[in-house]
């Protein structure tokens, strides 16, 4: 074992959220480690920046065999570069529904970290992707769908319009993630960050860049908020608010 890797086993019941691992800078010696520590706490893993290659060299360390995409087992998730360990749990209905969205393609990594967290936390979660303002067109006629979504998370480069562009059209809670991908001036993604900080739509939220699993947090304490008063409300008793 790892005596580095002191985890806050803690935090599913202080807090309603699984422990995320950053495998990024982790050997696989490490993540491996953390996993059995995991497993052994009844806990399901989410390891954040993982590829293919690293993946394999965990799944070998443990004696498992790697899974793709799959809701039980050990397995990696290509598009948003995780690892996961456990089983998912059933979406919740009482949370609602999450819609992602991304500009681009380019988009896809941080937009699919954030689907896979609210998955791995019982939350319904839809990604929808080239919706970036460059042809608004094609947000336009989202606009109905997305309004039976409780919480939105939209995901940019470039400049970074899209979330403001939501907040400005739709009434929900709208969380913007600035994403590293544009040309020179996009500064590895601190003109979306600026841009999106600097929005004039009232109430938008954002988070760090290629922050998909923050703003799945994020997310994830809304929905826990307005879940927990729609059951207070049908206890009885309680008034309506």
């Amino acid at each position: 074992m790892d005596p580095g890797a002191r985890l806050d086993l803690d935090r599913r019941r202080r807090l309603g959220m699984v422990e995320a691992v950053w495998g990024e800078h982790k050997s696989p010696g490490q993540i491996a480690a953390i996993l059995q520590q995991l497993e052994q706490a009844g806990e399901l893993a989410l390891v954040t920046r993982v590829d293919q290659a690293k993946a394999e060299d965990v799944a070998a360390l443990l004696g498992l065999s790697l899974e793709s995409g799959q809701p039980t087992g050990l397995r990696h998730h290509p598009e948003a570069k995780c690892l996961t360990a456990g089983t998912w749990p059933a979406p919740d209905p009482r949370l609602g529904r999450v819609t992602v969205l991304a500009g681009g393609s380019s988009d896809l990594a941080v937009a699919a970290e954030a689907q896979l967290a609210l998955h791995c936390h019982g939350v319904a979660c839809d990604l929808l992707l080239d919706v970036g303002v460059a042809g608004l067109h094609r947000l336009l006629a989202q606009l109905e769908g997305l309004r039976r979504a409780r919480v939105l998370i939209a995901c940019a480069g470039m400049e970074g319009a899209l979330p403001t562009v939501l907040a400005g059209l739709l009434p929900q809670p709208v969380i913007g993630v600035p994403v590293s991908v544009g040309y020179g001036v996009s500064a590895g993604g601190k003109a979306a960050l600026h841009g999106m900080l600097a929005s004039c739509a009232p109430g938008l939220t954002v988070v760090n860049i290629d922050n998909g699993y923050g703003a799945a947090m994020a997310a994830l304490r809304i929905l826990g908020t307005a879940g927990s008063q729609a059951m207070e409300a049908r206890e009885p008793g309680v008034p309506t608010p």
